[in-house]
């Protein structure tokens, strides 16, 4: 199974998601943000966690314009997988490739510590080795998280099973405690959570690593 993952000015959580798909059997090229093309072959493009050019104007919005977003893009529209982890999944809605908005958070500070999620449906590759109604604990770290989607778009989420995690305690004021939403076709997640920094006992828990683990299965048996 061949995975990119997408490397931007500001980007600090790259390197950690190629470990973490290495760890699960995963093929890892880094692109860099000026690429226009993607490696050939690919199964999963990643787009990290970080601070892309510095967040400003909005979080992921530059980001969402650089070249090898396009070729994101036109992955993504053929059918190809993708995961956005943080600052990855607001450029993922920067580009309307998922729906939504990730806003200030409620509380308007910083949050930075382990957070525990729902998970809200197995049915996907992303939480195939998970249980529906499962609670794991994933570390988040974000300003920016507060998830917020049109009532319409609300109700075509959670009647299509697309909501993939939810916080146990909402800690950024989501919608429906919303943590990461699928895209329709089930290909592309988006989340706020970082499951990279949970692959390791070392690091204080290992329930990312499922998350991995069943989406380069699920890849590889493709």
């Amino acid at each position: 199974m061949k995975a990119a993952v997408l490397v931007f000015p500001g980007s600090n959580c790259d390197r950690d998601v190629a470990v973490a798909l290495k760890a699960a059997g995963a093929e890892v090229t880094m692109v860099w943000h000026k690429e226009p093309e993607l490696p050939g072959g690919l199964d999963l493009v990643a787009v990290p966690g970080g601070f892309s050019f510095g967040d400003y104007l909005r979080c992921g919005a530059i980001a969402a314009r650089s070249p090898v977003t396009g070729a994101l893009r036109a992955h993504v529209e053929r059918g190809g997988f993708a995961i956005g982890i943080c600052n990855g999944f607001q450029v993922l809605t920067e580009t309307g490739i998922l729906p939504g908005a990730l806003m200030r958070n409620a509380g308007l500070k910083f949050i930075s510590r382990p957070e525990p999620l729902i998970v809200a449906t197995e049915e996907s590759p992303f939480t195939r080795l998970y249980r529906k109604g499962q609670r794991i604990e994933i570390p988040i770290a974000h300003h920016d998280g507060n998830y917020v989607i049109g009532p319409e778009l609300l109700a075509e989420l959670q009647a299509e099973d697309r909501i993939a995690l939810r916080y146990a305690s909402n800690p950024n004021g989501s919608q429906g405690d919303i943590a990461g939403v699928l895209s329709a076709n089930r290909r592309v997640l988006g989340l706020m959570p970082h499951p990279e920094r949970a692959v390791d006992q070392g690091h204080g828990g290992t329930d990312g690593r499922a998350m991995f683990d069943g989406l380069v299965a699920a890849l590889q048996d493709a």
